[in-house]
């Protein structure tokens, strides 16, 4: 009986100081999580539960001069999910994948590839209401997020300018790339606190305000923009040609008021040809042909050897300079400057510039602008190309004269000729809309610059190469051009470049276009494939802008 008793007062005392050690220890562990290690605990429960979420920034809008949209953004939604939760039925994956337009399989494969990982894209920038029907369908494991989508309205017509921005909103090309420091802002940051699931449950604060990225409003005038494209893309269906460009300047201010070319693609669904993102007008080099003659005139009027009644002896109707034979097209006997611009004479033009010093003529072209990039600042322009005036032949300076030798793009034409009827006052290429006038540079002199001017008149009028590029009730100065394309052989004697270049009003300069047509089949040459398209362009551009004809024809 007794030794039962002890026996019964031993499991007691066991049992109690088990019941004191345990609570000893939970005690302990208490002391532990709350004090020494809250802090650490408190981070890991943060980094489950509480997510740091960009608040995305939206992009500047670009705008034609007189404030019309060419680009904006929209709001649009993400869709998201993640992996480890990701649970549809059947019904609802089918009902997901129809929504997305992708397959089932793709969408199964996606997820499981990535199960490891707690977010994983979907699909990005879609319509918010088809976001809504998605979430509405509360598929475990889905999510979807605020985001934005660029839009542009006149696609086709500004595609390869205006450019374009990729899935994170950021310029890839053309002006959207140019000036993407400037246009994009900077996404703020919020913290929030989720469930297990990924919802969102509350926020818990700003960390950083988003800001909006800047407004941009360009030089373009998006009513000469459409017309231009419509002219060139008319152009280029009509003869066939692989390409067409098209550029409208101001040449008092520099602003270029359209760039287009054709083809040209849908730049709210650009597909996946590079190519097609390429802004010819800048980046595409040829050889101009005839439309370099006026600076050879003018060259030969500063240097003081010639005046517009200078005459040239074109007979017997070729020139052999160097082992290389020039030929006219016509027979044109003796001309004098304006008859050689006029009648576009290949021989007069080689023999002005073998009088003069070739590497006063280099420099000369140059300051106009040629052999290297405008001020444009524009994504991937090119220089064009120069031959090293170091070892510039006979032959070579012959043939620079009519515009062989020498690559340059329908920007750098449209700016020389700016020069020419700005009073040969060189002024900076620009994109964006000046409210300031910049300072220009004198590079050839003021009367020469006049005088080649109202000698390209006669190119536009009756006897000249260029009547098709005509406006009527204004005075035009123009000039043809046409090419053979070269290739590794030589010259390709089945393909060329025609173009023209013009200014109106001719006595007072306002606009200068360039047209550049390239691979036109059937006709070929400038004053047919390139001049009625300038003529549309110039005499719409001149309407839209309410300028009227100093003296009528």
């Amino acid at each position: 009986m007794r030794q039962q008793k002890k026996q019964s007062q031993w499991r007691y005392y066991f049992v109690y100081a088990f019941l004191i050690l345990l609570c000893g220890a939970l005690v302990v562990r208490l002391v532990q999580l709350n004090l020494v290690q809250r802090s650490f605990l408190l981070s890991k429960s943060d980094a489950r539960i509480i997510r740091k979420v960009p608040i995305p920034a939206s992009r500047g809008i670009i705008y034609d001069r007189n404030g019309v949209p060419l680009a904006i953004t929209a709001s649009v939604k993400s869709i998201w999910i993640n992996p480890q939760i990701f649970a549809p039925s059947i019904t609802q994956l089918s009902q997901l994948a129809s929504l997305l337009k992708m397959d089932v399989a793709t969408i199964e494969s996606l997820s499981n590839a990535k199960s490891h990982k707690h977010f994983v894209y979907l699909k990005r920038r879609i319509d918010p209401k088809v976001s809504k029907t998605i979430m509405a369908l509360k598929i475990p494991g889905v999510f979807d997020e605020k985001a934005y989508k660029r839009f542009y309205p006149n696609a086709e017509v500004d595609a390869q300018v205006v450019g374009l921005t990729n899935v994170d909103d950021k310029g890839q090309s053309g002006l959207e790339l140019a000036f993407n420091h400037w246009l994009a802002g900077q996404d703020g940051m919020k913290k929030v606190m989720r469930d297990r699931l990924g919802q969102t449950i509350s926020d818990l604060g700003l960390i950083k305000a988003p800001q909006d990225g800047k407004d941009l409003t360009l030089s373009i005038d998006q009513r000469i923009q459409f017309l231009a494209y419509m002219a060139v893309m008319h152009a280029v269906q009509k003869y066939h040609a692989q390409s067409g460009s098209a550029v409208v300047m101001d040449p008092k201010t520099g602003e270029i008021l359209a760039m287009v070319n054709a083809p040209s693609f849908n730049s709210n669904a650009p597909g996946k040809d590079m190519g097609q993102f390429r802004n010819r007008a800048v980046t595409d080099m040829y050889e101009p042909g005839s439309v370099m003659k006026p600076f050879t005139v003018a060259m030969g009027l500063q240097s003081g050897l010639y005046t517009p009644d200078s005459t040239i002896n074109t007979n017997p109707g070729w020139l052999h300079v160097g082992g290389y034979t020039v030929r006219d097209d016509t027979y044109n006997g003796i001309v004098n400057l304006t008859q050689l611009l006029q009648k576009s004479s290949n021989i007069a033009a080689a023999k002005i510039m073998l009088s003069l010093n070739p590497t006063e003529y280099w420099q000369f072209l140059h300051n106009i602008g040629f052999g290297h990039p405008t001020a444009s600042g524009f994504p991937g322009e090119v220089g064009g190309s120069m031959r090293d005036r170091r070892i510039w032949r006979p032959s070579v300076v012959a043939s620079m004269a009519y515009g062989y030798g020498i690559s340059v793009t329908p920007l750098q034409l449209a700016a020389g000729y700016a020069v020419l009827a700005n009073h040969g006052i060189k002024m900076p290429v620009t994109f964006v809309k000046q409210t300031q006038l910049s300072k220009g540079k004198q590079v050839v002199d003021a009367k020469v610059a006049d005088e080649v001017v109202q000698m390209l008149k006669s190119v536009v009028a009756r006897g000249g190469t260029g009547t098709r590029a005509e406006v009527k009730g204004y005075q035009v100065a123009g000039k043809t051009g046409t090419t053979y394309l070269a290739d590794a052989g030589g010259y390709d004697k089945k393909n060329f470049n025609g173009s023209f270049v013009g200014i109106a009003p001719a006595d007072n300069p306002q606009l200068v276009v360039a047209v550049a047509i390239h691979k036109p089949q059937g006709q070929h040459f400038g004053a047919i494939v390139a001049a009625p398209a300038f003529a549309k362009i110039m005499a719409g551009a001149l309407n839209i802008l309410n300028i009227s004809p100093v003296s009528k024809i």
